[in-house]
């Protein structure tokens, strides 16, 4: 049985490329229905790189100061999504929503595995428009060989997907438009340590 976590556990997310953890970073949850969890990324949350060579090259955040600045985020991700989906503040208002691409999370004892697959989309927080982001790198990524088999594929029908969700009123999202967090309830997280090994899920995916 996958775990499940409690309201304001910490748990970390894990970008894994190579077998082995890209970027690792702390979350504390705000909900979590074993199909939908729910978790805020607190400004000032300390990130974490991990070392040697890549195939991708470095995480591109590595040049950036190693904490999070920008105001806090709400991440809610669904079992079996190639997406989740980030509600941005600013100043305590909803900022816009961000959808970011990426492999379906996958659960581990702490939190989950997953691997930001390039591709975004901006919606406005009010839902009246919508910007596509960083379409070149995903297509660069793609001639370059830079995905797997069928993954790329993989990311266009989620994309897809959310297309469809928003022009028919399917927007799961919305029911957190009026969640915020409560003052002083999300204290910032002690940094995640990289693991010694990679995860057996992660090693199988380093041999494709």
């Amino acid at each position: 049985m996958e775990p499940r976590f409690r309201s304001g556990d910490v748990i970390a997310r894990r970008e894994i490329l190579d077998g082995r953890e890209w970027m690792v970073y702390p979350l504390r949850v705000v909900a979590d229905d074993g199909v939908l969890l729910a978790a805020y990324l607190a400004t000032g949350t300390p990130i974490t790189f991990g070392g040697g060579t890549f195939t991708w090259g470095p995480h591109p955040w590595v040049h950036f100061d190693h904490t999070w600045q920008s105001d806090g985020v709400l991440q809610l991700q669904r079992a079996g999504d190639g997406y989740s989906v980030w509600a941005r503040f600013r100043g305590g208002d909803l900022q816009d929503w961000y959808v970011n691409f990426q492999e379906p999370l996958r659960r581990t004892a702490d939190g989950f595995d997953t691997l930001d697959q390039e591709l975004d989309l901006v919606i406005a927080a009010d839902g009246s428009s919508w910007t596509w982001k960083d379409v070149d790198h995903f297509e660069e990524r793609v001639r370059a060989g830079g995905f797997g088999p069928g993954e790329a594929e993989a990311v266009r029908a989620a994309a897809a997907e959310v297309m469809e969700r928003i022009e028919n009123d399917g927007r799961w999202w919305e029911q957190w438009r009026d969640w915020r967090p409560a003052p002083g309830s999300f204290e910032v997280p002690g940094p995640v340590a990289l693991t010694a090994s990679p995860s057996p899920q992660a090693a199988r995916r380093a041999d494709r």
